[in-house]
């Protein structure tokens, strides 16, 4: 093989030898502990320790400075695929560098993530590119290429997909199963992931917290029977952290800890993230299930190889010859650049009658107001600003700071209890805190707020608070220099935090009304539930690690100085234009542990941008958010509303140049604004056909669709041309800047078969492509798709189908901003009427249902049907049942009835009790049947139905 004395080492052998060599000399104990995910050296071997999960969402992450580019959610709105590859290609290029500095940054980075934004109220929609399949993939290609470089053997970074799979709430997101029918399943979810993988610069993926049709996503056969069948790479399944544990623990589907470790090894799972850096406790569970049987060596040794080439693949045994061994990168002029780009092509302009561009000239002036206005926001996968602009920054530099006006628009208050006023230590005041993280931390769930100030007391002196209700009566006050009102570890409260953050949010409080004291209040601060008091030693709301009651808590009063409604008034008349920026913190109302409630503006906010319209009709209201909003007043009174994520570093620049005309926008929106919430489907309904759910399906009428965006000038759209070609379907057209300033158009590219039934899409994104034009130029763009694209799950033959006969092409400017129409002609597989009698049912194969959810038929496979309540039902349409059959047989567990309704006859199957869920029995009963028809299937009971069988 070689004559190298450590073939390992031998860089002219194939990664998949070297792994086998160097799998070969490590001892069990030695494989097992790389199982974990922070691996120890193997110093005899010249190994040194290796961690999985570097946090890279859009930057990198947890790890002190870096570039901080714009909201993932804001990447996917600028539908520009190579610009999103180029960030990916920086952030890689700062994890390497980091990696130089820093041996905690590992290379094996957790981003993309690729989880759908079906849901708008999903408290984690900012971690997502789309709610469409085909957009997220596309940008996920792009990002995980960046990250990955074009080098053919060696690595920039390894990048691990997450969460696996149909994860979109995080209310119960450790023990909720999301239920998602095969069609979803096939056409929504897993198209997301495959994609991606396919195009061969992934190194893995993370399973989800949730439950998919009753089984844990840690122990999902998917991973084996769709996942690495999408590729020849060895793919690393790493596991979400603390999920191991979670099988136990919460979601309590095995009896021990061994059990559940082995069975998340043998269904795929190779790093298991538990503990934090304490290994000892999952290596032990899985030596346990060792000696126990529940595994064999073999289950270790796939993870573990899996593990290896990664690490080849990194570059590590390879130092000399690693391309990116030296990259360095980091900070420079042309990252900074390029963040200032990607947050300009993110922002949307939504609605504009005119009011926008706002060119600068000599007297002109803007009033820039919201709670926003003044911010630059960071979420939990943000890394520490090294630059930062705010709107107010960027508007001073591009307006000239003496024609710009501000009001942030926050009420100013003061507390009052009766020991006297609410006061910040004189000596605290002027006190900065450094960035939260700004170091740099594994895990920064586990850091502390500051403990070295004195805590607020009551006294003679009030101090100046300003108050901002972020929505549903969650409060933050801060000082006058900045400092929020937070609370440590020991209880305190003090003004401390330069930033609302971290795990568990210690900046939040709520007033409760107090009986019997007239206007008084209690304050509960939300972090940690305790009330607060003001004692001798300092205000606190805990105690010798115990939570102060309401019984105990201080009565404050609260006296209003300034209201913000009155500061954003006498600024907003006084200006030529006013621009609200209005939107979110990223750490309250909607973020990783906590979903949203609503899609309306937090109340105060509302406030604003109505009272700044009232004293100047010229109001833009820029938002600024994770996620949609549903702002239809705003849309019908406002002459311009724009929505951008948050934009990074350079969002206030990028702002101040869409604003004035340097750039014209041309972000598109990734996801539908509905126009109330009672547009939406429930948060846990995950079957996007049945209820109705994205742009795929929606049929009401939205705020503002998907793929919306409008420019500063005008586009139209000629010429459009198909031909089925051997590769596909090939569609171009010319797409023309008819006004008088260069922009970019976005065309997208939809399909929809011509005779569709109701339950296929209303129409699907097949293409999209983001061009630069100058005034007055044309050019032709051109799609190639593929025939597969326009084929769908076929629950009827268990396969994926594509139809024979028109389809309808469609281009245009967003979903429902169609220009161009044309109909191709595909040749395709009919599929015809369920062959039951060959084939039977699958209960879960179902066209419609009511009242149903999908389970686990078995801890390891299978899906099954029950009634979430006492009755749930099925339909089955066009089955087949040929010459006729004369019985019928159920295969169940549970108890109760199952009645299978077919063209008049009925048949009612009685279950009766088995020892558990997974004690399936098969019950039989007579049914005459001939012919085509529809069946419908009514359960009853605790019954889990897993599918019916037909005889002659």
């Amino acid at each position: 093989m070689t004559d190298h004395p450590l073939p390992f080492r031998d860089p002219q052998l194939t990664f998949a030898l070297r792994t086998a060599d160097l799998l070969g000399r490590l001892t069990l104990d030695e494989r097992i502990a790389m199982l974990h995910q922070f691996a120890p050296a193997v110093e005899r071997l010249g190994l040194g320790p290796f961690r999985t999960g570097q946090e890279a969402l859009h930057g990198v992450a947890w790890m002190g400075p870096a570039t901080v580019f714009p909201q993932a959610v804001g990447l996917g709105a600028t539908w520009n695929d190579e610009l999103v590859r180029r960030v990916g290609e920086a952030v890689g290029n700062e994890v390497r560098a980091k990696r130089a500095e820093d041996d905690r940054v590992g290379l094996n980075v957790w981003a993309p993530t690729v989880n759908l934004l079906r849901h708008p109220l999903w408290g984690r929609g900012e971690e997502g590119y789309s709610e469409d399949p085909a957009l997220t993939s596309a940008i996920a290609v792009a990002y995980t290429r960046g990250l990955r470089g074009d080098d053919p053997l060696y690595w920039r970074t390894a990048p691990v997909l997450k969460h696996w799979l149909a994860h979109n709430n995080e209310t119960d997101r450790d023990t909720a199963s999301s239920s998602v029918r095969p069609r979803v399943l096939h056409e929504y979810d897993l198209r997301a992931f495959r994609s991606a993988v396919r195009a061969g610069a992934v190194a893995g993926v993370m399973p989800a917290y949730n439950l998919v049709n009753g089984r844990p996503n840690h122990v999902s056969p998917l991973l084996a029977q769709e996942l690495r069948s999408w590729t020849e790479l060895p793919l690393v399944v790493c596991s979400d952290a603390g999920a191991p544990s979670n099988l136990v623990d919460s979601e309590h589907y095995f009896d021990t800890h061994e059990e559940a470790t082995a069975a998340s090894l043998k269904a795929g799972v190779d790093s298991f993230t538990d503990h934090g850096q304490d290994s000892t406790v999952m290596t032990g569970r899985i030596r346990d299930a060792l000696a126990k049987g529940l595994l064999d060596e073999e289950d270790i040794d796939n993870a573990v190889r899996r593990i290896l080439e990664l690490r080849f693949r990194l570059g590590e045994f390879d130092p000399q010859i690693d391309p990116y061994a030296d990259a360095a990168d980091f900070d420079t002029a042309g990252h900074r650049a390029l963040a200032l780009e990607a947050a300009e092509q993110s922002v949307v302009l939504l609605q504009n009658d005119g009011l926008l561009p706002l060119e600068p000239r000599d007297g002109r002036t803007v009033a820039v107001v919201g709670l926003l206005a003044d911010a630059c926001k960071l979420d939990w996968y943000s890394g520490t600003l090294l630059h930062r602009s705010t709107p107010l920054d960027g508007l001073r530099e591009r307006y000239g700071a003496e024609n710009v006006l501000f009001a942030e628009g926050a009420d100013r208050i003061r507390l009052k209890c009766a020991e006297g006023w609410l006061t910040v230590p004189e000596a605290v005041a002027a006190t900065d805190g450094e960035a939260r993280g700004a170091e740099g931390a594994l895990d920064p769930a586990l850091l502390a707020g500051r403990t070295d100030l004195p805590p607020l007391t009551c006294g003679e002196a009030a101090t100046e608070l300003a108050l901002v209700d972020w929505g549903e009566g969650v409060l933050t006050f801060r000082t006058d220099e900045g400092l929020y009102l937070s609370v440590a570890d020991d209880g305190y409260v003090r003004a401390s935090a330069d930033e609302p953050g971290g795990w568990v949010v210690q900046e939040t409080f709520r007033r409760e009304a107090v009986e019997g004291h007239d206007g008084g209040h209690r304050l509960l601060h939300i972090g940690t539930g305790g009330y607060v008091t003001v004692a001798a030693d300092g205000a606190k709301v805990a105690e010798s690690g115990e939570k102060i009651p309401a019984a105990r808590a201080t009565v404050f009063e609260t006296q209003t100085v300034e209201r913000g409604e009155d500061a954003v008034a006498r600024v907003a008349a006084a200006a030529d234009t006013v621009v609200v920026v209005a939107g979110n913190d990223p750490h309250i109302n909607g973020r990783e542990t906590e979903d949203r409630t609503t899609l309306a503006l937090p109340a105060q906010q509302d406030r604003l941008w109505r009272t700044a319209h009232a004293a100047n009709p010229r109001t833009v209201l820029v938002l600024t958010s994770a996620y949609p909003y549903a702002v239809p007043d705003a849309d019908a009174e406002l002459p311009a509303l724009l929505w951008t994520a948050h934009g990074g570093q350079a969002a206030g620049t990028a702002l101040a140049r869409i604003l004035a005309g340097d750039v014209s926008p041309a972000g598109r929106l990734p996801q539908t604004w509905y126009a109330c919430d009672d547009d939406l489907p429930g948060l846990l309904d995950y079957d996007i056909i049945g209820s109705r759910q994205t742009y795929l399906y929606f049929d009401g009428t939205p705020l503002y669709p998907f793929g919306h965006g409008l420019a500063y000038t005008d586009f139209t759209y000629s010429a459009l041309r198909t031909a089925l070609e051997e590769e596909g379907l090939r569609v171009s057209l010319t797409v023309t800047n008819d006004g008088a300033v260069a922009a970019d158009e976005v065309s997208q590219l939809y399909v929809r078969a011509a005779d569709s039934p109701a339950d296929l899409p209303l129409r699907r994104l097949v293409g999209h492509r983001r061009v630069h034009l100058a005034a007055g130029a044309a050019e032709r763009v051109e799609f190639l798709v593929p025939v597969e694209e326009l084929g769908h799950w076929n629950v009827a033959h268990g396969r994926w189908t594509v139809e024979p006969g028109a389809y309808e092409i469609l281009a245009g400017a967003s979903s429902t901003d169609i220009r161009l129409t044309a109909t191709a002609i595909v040749d395709g597989e009919a599929s015809g009427p369920r062959p039951v009698v060959e084939r039977g049912l699958e209960a879960a194969d179902y066209d419609e249902q009511q009242g149903t959810e999908i389970l686990d038929r078995t801890k390891t496979a299978g899906d099954t049907v029950a009634a979430v309540e006492a009755v749930g039902q099925l339909l089955f349409r066009a089955c087949d049942f040929g010459d006729g059959v004369r019985g019928i047989s159920a295969s169940a567990s549970g108890a109760g009835s199952v009645t299978v309704s077919v063209d008049g006859r009925t048949a009612e199957i009685v279950v009766p009790a088995t020892t558990g869920p997974y004690d399936y029995r098969t019950v039989e009963a007579a049914l005459d049947a001939s012919g085509v028809h529809d069946v419908r299937v009514t359960l009853q009971g605790s019954v889990r139905l897993a599918g019916l069988g037909f005889t002659a």
